[in-house]
C-alpha cells in the first residue's frame, strides 16, 4: 500500500519526463519517429537566461523547445547540439493547481504536444488532430 502522502506529493522530475516519454511513445507515425530525434529535458524552472531572454518570470514558462523546426532545417547545417524539450515542473504544477480539473498527466502531455509542434512548425490544426487534450 502507497504511503497516504504518496498522493498528494507533487510528482517529481522523474516522472514528469516519465509521462513526456509517454506522450512521445504514443504519438502515431510518422510523427513518433521524428520526436525520437527530440531530446526531452525536465527541470524545475527555466534557466535564468532564457528566462530574460525571452523577458518572463520563472512561472510563466511552463515549456520550450530549443532547436531549428524542420520547416528550416537544412541538410547542409550541422547541429551542435540536439534539438530539445524543455519541461518546467514548478511552472507546470502551479498551472496544475489553478486548473484543478485536469489530471497532471494531460497537462504535461499538452505542454509536450505544444512543445513538440514547434518543432514540426505545425498549424494549430495539426496540434488539435495529435492533442485534443481540452475535450
Amino acid at each position: 500500500m502507497d504511503h497516504p502522502a504518496a498522493s498528494v506529493t507533487p510528482a517529481d522530475l522523474a516522472a514528469f519526463e516519465a509521462i513526456a516519454l509517454a506522450a512521445r511513445d504514443a504519438l502515431p507515425e510518422p510523427f513518433r519517429a521524428a520526436a525520437l530525434q527530440v531530446a526531452i529535458r525536465v527541470e524545475d524552472f527555466a534557466p535564468e537566461d532564457i528566462l530574460r531572454d525571452m523577458q518572463m518570470e520563472a512561472f510563466e514558462l511552463t515549456g520550450l523547445y530549443d532547436g531549428i523546426p524542420l520547416t528550416e532545417k537544412s541538410t547542409a547545417e550541422q547541429m551542435l547540439r540536439p534539438d530539445t524539450i524543455w519541461l518546467f515542473r514548478r511552472p507546470i504544477l502551479d498551472e496544475w493547481a489553478e486548473r484543478g480539473t485536469e489530471p497532471l498527466g494531460h497537462l504535461i502531455a499538452h505542454v509536450y504536444v505544444h512543445e513538440l509542434a514547434h518543432h514540426f512548425g505545425w498549424s494549430d490544426e495539426d496540434i488539435a488532430a495529435i492533442d485534443r487534450w481540452w475535450e
